[in-house]
C-alpha cells in the first residue's frame, strides 16, 4: 500500500512562477555581493554553473560540494566566508521575494488531513538550495522542515531532479520502496521522472512546467486546490 507522499515545493506547494523567481532571486544576490567587490556577471554565472553541476551529480559527492567546488573555480579566487555570507543572504534579502509568489493556505491544509491519515510526508523539493534557503521558502506558506518526515537539502542529497537516483535516494534514506509513495509536483521533466520507478503522480497544474510538451492527459492532476480533495480521497494508511 502506498503510505508515503513527496512534495515537490517550488510552483507546487509554493504558487509562483519559476522564471520570475529566478530573475529575483538572482536581482537581489547580486545586489547583496556586488557591495563586497564582486562582479555581478560573475556570482550569476556561478550559481548558475554551479547549479548545472549539482544537476549533474553523479553522486560522488554532496550536492553542497558539487556546487562550492564549481563556484570556486569559476571565481579564481578561494571561497573566503562567501558561503557564510550566502546562508545570511537566505535569511535575510532572500525573504523580499516572497513579493513574487502567490498567497496559499493549501499546504498548511493537507498536511493535517495526510497526517490523520497516517501518511509520512516529504519534502522532496530539487536539493540545490541549502536548508536555511529551504526553511525561509517554506516560511512563505506558512510552514516549517519540521513540518516534514524529510526534507531534501544541497547538504543530504548527492542527485537532483529529474534524475531518478535522486528518487531512489530519498526512498532509501527513509526506508520506503518507490511503489509506496507518491508524487505530487508541477515539472513533467522533473517530477514526471520518479513515474519510471513505479512511484504514483499528482500533477498541480496552476503552474505547470512543460517545456518538453509531455503527454499528461492520463496522469492525476488538477489545481492546488484540487489537492486538498485528492488527500481527503486517499484511504488511512493500515
Amino acid at each position: 500500500m502506498r503510505n508515503t507522499i513527496l512534495f515537490d515545493l517550488d510552483g507546487t506547494l509554493l504558487p509562483m512562477d519559476q522564471n520570475t523567481f529566478i530573475k529575483a532571486y538572482f536581482s537581489r544576490l547580486a545586489m547583496r555581493f556586488i557591495p563586497l567587490g564582486y562582479d555581478k556577471d560573475t556570482i550569476i554565472g556561478g550559481v548558475w554553473n554551479g547549479t548545472m553541476a549539482m544537476i549533474a551529480n553523479d553522486g560522488t559527492m554532496t550536492n553542497r560540494e558539487r556546487f562550492w567546488q564549481t563556484f570556486e573555480k569559476l571565481l579564481g579566487r578561494p571561497l573566503g566566508d562567501f558561503e557564510a555570507q550566502c546562508d545570511d543572504f537566505y535569511t535575510k534579502e532572500f525573504r523580499e521575494v516572497q513579493a513574487i509568489t502567490k498567497e496559499s493556505n493549501v499546504a498548511a491544509r493537507v498536511l493535517p488531513i495526510l497526517r490523520k491519515k497516517g501518511y509520512t510526508v516529504v519534502l522532496a523539493t530539487n536539493p540545490v538550495f541549502p536548508l536555511v534557503a529551504v526553511r525561509t521558502r517554506l516560511s512563505w506558506i506558512g510552514l516549517t522542515p519540521e513540518d516534514f518526515d524529510y526534507v531534501t537539502t544541497y547538504e543530504n542529497s548527492h542527485f537532483c531532479k529529474p534524475n531518478p537516483r535522486y528518487f531512489e535516494e530519498v526512498c532509501a534514506v527513509i526506508g520506503k520502496a518507490p511503489e509506496q509513495c507518491y508524487m505530487v509536483g508541477n515539472n513533467t521533466d522533473d517530477d514526471l521522472s520518479a513515474a519510471k520507478l513505479g512511484v504514483e503522480m499528482f500533477m498541480v497544474t496552476d503552474f505547470l512546467e512543460d517545456e518538453k510538451h509531455v503527454d499528461i492527459a492520463g496522469v492525476p492532476q488538477g489545481t492546488l486546490e484540487d489537492l486538498i480533495a485528492w488527500a481527503e480521497n486517499l484511504p488511512a494508511v493500515k
